[in-house]
């Protein structure tokens, strides 16, 4: 399994998450050609050699070459990326970071996620940092995400909004849930994209899981500060030992009865839940008061997801409270992997465990295209492709 651990020793930015993935060996080209299929220009990309306090690291820098740059929304972002020739997983993990983003800039401001505006400049940096990071992440087959904790920062920074506190207070609230890290002086050092990018994607944080170093890449932020190095450390290798289990993380349960839905828009509810991020969504028959069957509907949760999960529950359903709690969880570890089949080549899910797992909606192609039973697809599946 492929992971990726962010050394944070100095803060993250989304150019410097860039700058390191062009050193873990993204072709700048690739990332060229990846942004150039979107719709939006009045811009070039510019990656370096720089040196920050003596150490070897890599500059990525957009620069506007349109001052005169339309007004941009979320969902209009949203909808941009959705449409652009680029891989699913891509555009899943520009989604999600986007996503986190958006959130937190809207509670900020009192708006609708839709409605959250990107300022002219900060959005072609933001679209370009993004989708760069998920290209990125692609290229390279990182499966899994972790983090050390995040330093705080302190002082002020002049935005579009004004002179405003260090972290932003979108920055802030992408913060909740990650641990912080000693002082290490004034400035910015963590940006609101960087912040969106480890919440969205960071399955832990802490020291480094069980792994392999392969390579390490530094990217360099834009300032330089006095008290540290301003550089970003990505480590990318392949898990270990016990990694083949992934480091326990905290989660949290969602839970609520009903014993008067139709039961027609549980399924509506769980699209909606699983679409707006949820871990996992599970509904259980059970007896309730006056001898009434209802159901248990179970939601498992990122800690941060609370209030828009929660906010889904009690509109689209007919419950009128819910209960939450803390509580962890061991994983195996997952990748995915394109193995050959007597059916064609058929993506599987390989579990730390050395377990194959056919991908439902792989069988399913594969029973239609070729008028097959679905049961005999993923029988085939799992015999070919288990190497026991």
């Amino acid at each position: 399994m492929k992971i990726l651990y962010f050394d944070c020793f100095a803060g993250i930015a989304g150019d410097m998450t860039v700058a390191a993935l062009l050193e873990l060996g993204l072709p700048l080209e690739l990332l060229r050609a990846g942004l150039a299929s979107l719709p939006f220009s009045g811009y070039t990309l510019e990656s370096q050699p720089v040196l920050r306090h003596g150490i070897a690291g890599t500059s990525f820098k957009v620069n506007l070459t349109e001052a005169d740059q339309p007004h941009r929304h979320y969902s209009g972002i949203a909808a941009m990326i959705e449409a652009a020739p680029l891989n699913a997983r891509v555009k899943e993990l520009s989604g999600r970071i986007f996503r986190r983003l958006a959130e937190a800039e809207a509670k900020v401001h009192g708006v609708l996620v839709e409605r959250v505006h990107f300022h002219e400049v900060g959005a072609v940096d933001s679209i370009a940092d993004i989708v760069g990071v998920a290209i990125g992440l692609d290229y390279l087959g990182v499966e899994k995400v972790y983090s050390s904790g995040l330093p705080f920062g302190r002082g002020f920074v002049q935005t579009a909004h004004g002179r405003l506190p260090v972290p932003t207070p979108a920055t802030a609230l992408l913060m909740a849930g990650i641990p912080l890290t000693g002082d290490i002086g004034e400035g910015e050092r963590v940006t609101p994209t960087g912040a969106a990018i480890l919440a969205a994607l960071a399955e832990g944080f802490g020291p480094p899981p069980q792994m392999v170093p392969e390579r390490i890449g530094y990217g360099a932020g834009e300032k330089d500060f006095a008290e540290v190095p301003n550089l970003l450390r990505l480590v990318l290798g392949e898990a270990s030992g016990a990694a083949a289990v992934a480091p326990p993380d905290e989660v949290l349960s969602i839970e609520t009865q009903v014993d008067d839905m139709n039961p027609e828009l549980l399924g509506f509810l769980m699209e909606r839940l699983l679409d707006a991020g949820a871990l996992d969504v599970a509904f259980s028959a059970l007896q309730m008061k006056k001898n009434r069957p209802g159901t248990l509907i179970s939601v498992l949760a990122n800690p941060g997801d609370l209030e828009k999960l929660s906010g889904i529950i009690l509109s689209q359903s007919t419950a009128i409270g819910l209960r939450y709690y803390p509580t962890r969880r061991i994983t195996l570890s997952r990748r995915i992997e394109e193995r050959a089949t007597s059916l064609g080549p058929v993506q599987v899910k390989v579990l730390g465990n050395g377990r194959v797992a056919p991908e439902f909606e792989e069988c399913r192609r594969i029973a239609l295209e070729k008028g097959l039973a679905l049961i005999e697809v993923y029988r085939t599946v799992e015999r070919e492709t288990w190497r026991g």
